[in-house]
């Protein structure tokens, strides 16, 4: 008595579309596609609200510290007036004061205004996944 041999298949990595129509193809491909955008999606909004939460929590550092050397300018301000009101009145020295400090303020918002042209917010793992998503297309179109 002999025995057929079981029948064995091998994965090629390549789906089988054997006796399926174009138009089920289509669909099948429509849904596939519909699928991984609703992952990069998802993927994105997962991604940048990690970011943003980091930046927040930065952000409130940076506060904490702006208030802190706020209060330290404004007591060393108050130091330099008295110690120029030694050598002129009182009026010119807290002028001179204030004077120097609006040159500083203008000064730090031209270089923070070129900064923030400079920024784009990065999603790496989001563009990683797109190109291979780009990759996969390509080979499925070969």
């Amino acid at each position: 008595m002999s025995e057929t041999p079981p029948s064995v298949t091998y994965d090629t990595g390549q789906p089988d579309i054997s006796g399926r129509s174009f138009g089920e193809l289509v669909g099948q491909l429509s849904q596939d596609f519909s699928r991984l955008m609703r992952k990069e999606i998802e993927l994105a909004k997962t991604e940048t609200k990690e970011e943003l939460t980091k930046a927040g929590q930065t952000a409130g550092m940076f506060g904490g510290a702006g208030v802190a050397g706020l209060l330290t300018l404004i007591f060393l301000s108050v130091a330099l007036v008295y110690a120029l009101s030694n050598v002129m009145e009182p009026e010119w020295s807290a002028l001179i004061v204030g004077l120097l400090w609006a040159v500083i303020a203008a000064v730090l918002v031209s270089l923070g205004r070129s900064r923030a042209k400079q920024l784009t917010p990065p999603l790496p793992k989001t563009a990683d996944s797109l190109k291979e998503d780009a990759q996969w297309v390509k080979q499925q179109r070969s």
